[in-house]
């Protein structure tokens, strides 16, 4: 995994996170984001962002295999139904 820079919009809505919501994200934390953070490499807020912007891609990745499968039971059941 790459740790690419965050984007504005990730900083601005890490910036208003409460500090439990900011906890639970770095409890997400893995990796190389992680290792970063703790090697003072990356501040706390560039961290956090970098995170919301990887749980905001994996939740859509998520999403899209979710709607593939729904739409491969639809098909079964409109198939087995035709039978």
């Amino acid at each position: 995994m790459k740790i690419k820079s965050a984007s504005e919009a990730y900083v601005e809505a890490a910036s208003k996170l409460s500090v439990e919501e900011a906890e639970r994200l770095q409890s997400r934390m893995r990796g190389k984001l992680a290792r970063r953070l703790s090697d003072e490499k990356l501040n706390t807020l560039e961290a956090l962002a970098i995170q919301l912007e990887l749980d905001d891609e994996q939740l859509q990745e998520w999403r899209e295999r979710m709607h593939e499968i729904k739409a491969k039971i639809a098909k079964q059941v409109a198939k087995s139904s035709k039978k």
